[in-house]
């Protein structure tokens, strides 16, 4: 089934190296390939999102997006995307250490379409990851560009 679906494009907003990596080879586990791309910080996302950055404008199919980050956070990152009419039905996954219930519902009045904490140990990590790709690329139909 995997192998008939077109790959869907990825942005990674995340700051650790560590989670960027975990996050690049949990996907790689998956049957899909899909291109993932990686902003280091929330304005670094934005510039990326809005056409500022080297190259084209970059239009995901699907966003992992961390809350703690430099320059810009994710919150601000979050409500900047969904209140842009060409950027605000690409789907939105917050994958944070965050366990704070302000950042939960800030989040989810924000218009993130899922929230989940990033788990401690790397394979759990791993099975979140692939979890959120089986979902969002294999199950959800996601809307048209």
């Amino acid at each position: 089934m995997g192998d008939v679906l077109a790959p869907v494009q990825i942005l990674l907003v995340e700051d650790n190296p560590q989670d960027i990596e975990i996050t690049r080879r949990a996907l790689e586990r998956g049957r899909i390939r899909n291109e993932l791309t990686v902003a280091r910080d929330g304005q670094q996302a934005l510039d990326i999102l809005f056409g500022r950055a080297e190259g084209e404008k970059t239009k995901p199919g699907l966003i992992l997006l961390d809350l703690n980050m430099p320059k810009v956070g994710g919150l601000e990152v979050l409500e900047k995307i969904k209140a842009d009419p060409k950027l605000k039905r690409i789907p939105i996954v917050v994958l944070t250490v965050s366990t704070r219930e302000e950042d939960v519902v800030r989040s989810y009045d924000l218009g993130v379409n899922t929230f989940i904490t990033k788990p401690v140990r790397f394979e759990d990590f791993i099975k979140a990851v692939a979890t959120i790709e089986e979902y969002w690329i294999v199950i959800a139909t996601l809307p048209p560009e």
